[in-house]
This record gives C-alpha cells, sequence and structure tokens, in this order.
C-alpha cells in the first residue's frame, strides 16, 4: 500500500513541534510582536535552501494568526541555468500549498554580477523594492549559528571592530525604520536540517556553494571543519556567544558615542569634551562627523592619520579628497571646502 506524502501544512506543523518557539531567538522575536511592527506584513526572504524554507515554515506553523500578512521574497539570478530556475519553482510550490503570496525578481542580462556583493545587493535592492511597495517594515532572514562563525572569521580577515564582529545580529534596524530579523541564531545549520528531514521536508541545494570560488565557501569548506575539531570544543556556539557579547560592547560605546555627539556644535568637534574619551569612542565619533558632509572615500591608513591628530589636538589640515579638507583649529574640528580657487569653511 502506497503512504500518501504528508502536506506542506502537515510537515510544517511537525517541524514546529520539533523547533518550538522556546528553540527561536528570544530579542528576534521580541521585536516582531511590538504593534510598530506587527501590523503590517512580514516579509520572508526565501532562496529555496534548507535554512529559509525552515524560516518561512516555521513562522507560518507557529504564527497562524500572521498566515495573511506572510510575503515570501525569491530572487532568482538566473547564476546557474536550470538549477535556479528549479529553486525559483520550488519557492512557488511550498508558497501556493501554504497560501502565502511570492514575489519573484530575477536578474536581467545588463546586470552583471562578478562577486558575492553584487550579487548581495542586486537580491537586496528587489526586497528593498517589494517591502516597499506592500509596505512591509519586518523582513525575516535565515542566518543561523554557522553563518556568524563564517561572517566573524572573514571579517576577523580584513581587520572589523565590534560592529563587524557582531553581525549577523538578530535584530538590525535599518535606516527609514524597518528592521532585520533572525530567529534562527540559535540553532546551527545541522540541527536544522535534522528537525527537517526527520518532518519529511526538502529543499534545494546550490550546488555553487559547495566551490571555493567565493570566500565564504572557502571559509566554511576548508577553514571552519579544521578550526572546529582544533577547538575540541562547539566552536560554533562559542562564537554565537562572543558575537552577542561583541554585540552589547559595541551597543555601549555607541550610546557613549551619541551622548557626546549631542553635546557638540552642529557639524563639529569641540576636542575638549573628547578628552576624557576612550579612543574607541572618539573613533566612532569621528566616522559620525565624516558622515555629516559631503561624501569622502578615506583609507584606513588616511582615517587613523586623522584620528590621531583629534586625539593630541594638533592643528592639522588632512585633505579629505575632491577639495574637501578636514581641519583642526583652535580645538575644533570642521571642514573646510575648496571651490574654484576660494575656501569654503563647513559650519
Amino acid at each position: 500500500m502506497k503512504v500518501q506524502k504528508a502536506s506542506w501544512p502537515e510537515r510544517a506543523d511537525k517541524l514546529a513541534a520539533l523547533l518550538p518557539v522556546d528553540q527561536l531567538h528570544a530579542e528576534a522575536l521580541a521585536a516582531a510582536l511590538p504593534e510598530r511592527t506587527s501590523a503590517g506584513p512580514w516579509s520572508v526572504a526565501l532562496s529555496g535552501g534548507a535554512d529559509s524554507v525552515a524560516l518561512l515554515l516555521l513562522l507560518w506553523a507557529h504564527w497562524p494568526a500572521r498566515r495573511k500578512h506572510l510575503r515570501a521574497l525569491h530572487y532568482n539570478h538566473r547564476l546557474r541555468g536550470r538549477a535556479a530556475d528549479l529553486d525559483e519553482e520550488h519557492c512557488r510550490k511550498l508558497c501556493a500549498a501554504l497560501g502565502i503570496k511570492l514575489w519573484v525578481g530575477r536578474r536581467k542580462d545588463d546586470e552583471p554580477v562578478q562577486n558575492e556583493n553584487q550579487a548581495r545587493e542586486l537580491r537586496f535592492a528587489f526586497i528593498r523594492r517589494k517591502m516597499q511597495q506592500c509596505r512591509s517594515r519586518v523582513l525575516w532572514l535565515g542566518h543561523q549559528q554557522d553563518d556568524v562563525a563564517e561572517t566573524m572569521l572573514m571579517r576577523l580577515a580584513r581587520g572589523s571592530g565590534s560592529a563587524g564582529l557582531a553581525a549577523p545580529r538578530p535584530v538590525h534596524v535599518q535606516q527609514g525604520g524597518s528592521v532585520h530579523l533572525r530567529p534562527l541564531l540559535t540553532l546551527k545549520h545541522g540541527e536544522l536540517t535534522a528537525a527537517m528531514r526527520a518532518a519529511g521536508i526538502v529543499w534545494r541545494e546550490d550546488r555553487s556553494n559547495r566551490g571555493r570560488d567565493y570566500f565564504r565557501n572557502r571559509i566554511r569548506h576548508d577553514v571552519l571543519p579544521v578550526w572546529v575539531q582544533a577547538a575540541d570544543r562547539d566552536a560554533v556556539a562559542g562564537a554565537a556567544l562572543s558575537r552577542s557579547l561583541l554585540a552589547e560592547d559595541d551597543e555601549a560605546l555607541e550610546a557613549w558615542a551619541e551622548c557626546l555627539q549631542r553635546q557638540m556644535p552642529a557639524r563639529r568637534l569641540k576636542l575638549d569634551l573628547l578628552a576624557a574619551a576612550p579612543r574607541a569612542v572618539v573613533r566612532r565619533l569621528l566616522y559620525r562627523w565624516l558622515g555629516q558632509g559631503p561624501a569622502v572615500v578615506l583609507s584606513r591608513q588616511a582615517f587613523e592619520q586623522l584620528l590621531a591628530a583629534v586625539i593630541r589636538g594638533d592643528s592639522t589640515r588632512q585633505s579629505l579628497g575632491h577639495h574637501v579638507f578636514a581641519v583642526i583649529r583652535r580645538g575644533e574640528l570642521f571642514c573646510e571646502i575648496r571651490a574654484r580657487g576660494a575656501k569654503k569653511r563647513r559650519d
């Protein structure tokens, strides 16, 4: 006798029983429940892979009152031929079975993708457009603990500070007031896939993730397993704990910088107010000051040079590029703009 395959709703309920609400990240869930975020649609980034499929099913099963407000967003980069189209088809069938509205974006022929960052930007540009269209302020993302460890190792390689090492965060407020939520950061990828197999859930595997072309893939396949084995402990959970502690430190430093910035004149830094502040706080204030003026791109060396001058209080005039100068004079940092041979001081 042929056993009938369980429906998608039945599999979603089974997964929810295996992964109850108390196993999800409490901070992400708490941020989703206030009226300001729960009133509008919930957007869910859906690739068709294990993590995003699990996320969509858990949201559908654990919050039945929100089902009609769920919006799944799938972006087809069209980089893997038929396989990419099958990912899209899988997402369409899943959403149709659950009664969830799905929006699909497809990369145009004249949109190049030469690296991970370009692919990510195209995907998130599509997501932002659709969220604005449906007035959604919440985006759910399927990052889990393995993503935390991979991201931390990648950012250590480029010398990131606490803000970079604290990513991905369970709650990340965006400019404009929307929020990204990651409730799966309490779970490892293996825990998710084990529960999904037990619930009879299928997902799509991106074969390009097995290659070594991208830095994240090399970290995932060549570095992370060796690191975990050498640690002789749960190194992935340790990385997740470090991420959380770094986020706390970063928030404290940002709050300190915000408090000092409120004491500053508009678009200036009074150096006497920075005398007792740690270097990490002054660094943040300098980044904020640079963001207030004309768009400039400083090399790391040039930024460190300006930071040292601010801390010492030295009179200086340093080029920020495009006829823009950072000037320290009489105990204040301000900006000068040279236009058509004349000096203009930004006040």
